[in-house]
């Protein structure tokens, strides 16, 4: 995994009618090395009018697409907000624009998304050289993923993640699919990307509640992997939540690296890169058992991140002042982090022996044996998640 940096400056006038030099966030260039699946994810402000020449560079086009179809699902609010500037872009570099709109939301992830796709994409009669770009956040991305991986037996795909949890955890590492009943992301492949354009300015037109979904994701990864960092976020978490934190492309970026660092060791999700999972096999049940209509996807982690912190601590593994530490930043933010009495334990118990990291239907969790190192596979009795459970309803 390499990173790029690309310094811009901007010379406001100043007061005094003086021009005064301001440093602009670093546009920033993270390349995941897959042999001939690696890719690069850009973190730069106002990347989108320029989404036609990356993709031309990126997929080895030449300077003109020779009218290949790009197919873009979106979902209505994004296209009000850019979908004409993701036109403009992609037929200015001679795509041909196929908009696919579709409506966001977990209880949309389903197979029966996918098949309207299909239908459409078939009634288009669209050929292997159609590249789907998806621009939205994880259900959009995940669902388009999921097409391109299985239409025609594969088509290139973008990502263009425009909430900062799309941003920072699902458009990238290849996990692409829809839910199955009341079991999260069952049906799915692995998939890479050609390129993922993260643009930070798309996160302005975010509700609060979706800005801090996101900032769940990238307190995770300081918590599983860099402490130092875990730190600085959560001495700057409510500037990043108000968009106002210079370091927030810094931090984007620096999320995007972990994970990266993990997805290239373990593409396909068969050791290490279950760490990534922390805070989530709980996190999947609470969003399940609330129809997932309660909590955002980044609420829920807080609340199962907790729910580990406090699981290891009955286990000898999780050092009270780890937990204490990540109960301190998600009220900093605002995240709920106890579990609703709505929310019954031996239900969690129950669907978590559903989530895809059980094994002989016993579920396995992340935990963390210090701030900034997390081991997976544990192996936890329902006794102890019941105990730990019936703790975090006390918080």
């Amino acid at each position: 995994m390499e990173i790029k940096h690309s310094k811009k400056t901007t010379k406001p006038a100043a007061k005094n009618g003086t021009a005064k030099a301001v440093a602009a966030p670093k546009a920033q260039t993270v390349r995941v090395n897959l042999d001939k699946r690696s890719y690069n994810i850009y973190v730069e402000r106002n990347i989108l009018p320029r989404l036609g020449s990356i993709l031309l560079k990126d997929l080895e086009l030449g300077s003109d697409a020779g009218g290949r179809i790009a197919a873009v699902l979106i979902n209505p609010k994004i296209e009000n907000y850019y979908g004409k500037i993701v036109q403009t872009s992609l037929e200015e570099a001679g795509f041909e624009y196929l908009p696919i709109v579709l409506v966001a939301g977990e209880t949309y992830k389903t197979l029966q998304t996918v098949k309207r796709v299909y239908r459409l994409l078939y009634d288009k009669a669209v050929d292997r050289r159609t590249v789907v770009v998806a621009v939205g956040g994880g259900v959009i991305g995940d669902v388009a993923g999921y097409i391109a991986s299985t239409y025609q037996r594969g088509l290139d795909y973008v990502q263009v993640p425009t909430t900062l949890l799309a941003q920072v955890d699902s458009s990238v590492g290849g996990k692409v699919g829809v839910n199955f009943d009341q079991a999260k992301n069952l049906i799915g492949s692995f998939y890479q990307p050609r390129a993922v354009l993260a643009d930070p300015l798309t996160l302005s037109s975010l509700p609060f509640r979706e800005r801090r979904s996101g900032l769940a994701e990238i307190i995770k990864c300081g918590a599983i992997a860099d402490a130092d960092f875990f730190r600085s976020v959560a001495e700057d978490v409510n500037a990043m939540l108000r968009l106002t934190s210079s370091n927030l492309e810094a931090a984007i970026a620096r999320t995007i690296r972990i994970k990266a660092e993990v997805v290239e060791k373990d593409e396909r999700d068969l050791g290490i890169r279950a760490i990534l999972n922390f805070g989530h096999t709980v996190g999947h049940a609470v969003e399940a058992l609330t129809g997932y209509h309660v909590y955002r996807h980044g609420e829920a982690v807080a609340i199962g991140m907790v729910s580990a912190c406090l699981i290891g601590e009955e286990m000898g593994i999780t050092p009270p002042d780890a937990t204490e530490a990540i109960l301190n930043v998600l009220q900093k933010a605002g995240f709920p982090f106890h579990l609703d009495d709505r929310i019954y334990p031996n239900d969690v118990i129950r669907l978590s022996a559903l989530d895809k990291k059980s094994i002989g239907g016993s579920a396995r969790f992340v935990l963390l044996e210090r701030l900034g190192k997390a081991t997976a596979g544990h192996d936890v009795s329902n006794d102890i998640i019941k105990a730990a459970l019936l703790r975090q309803r006390k918080l």
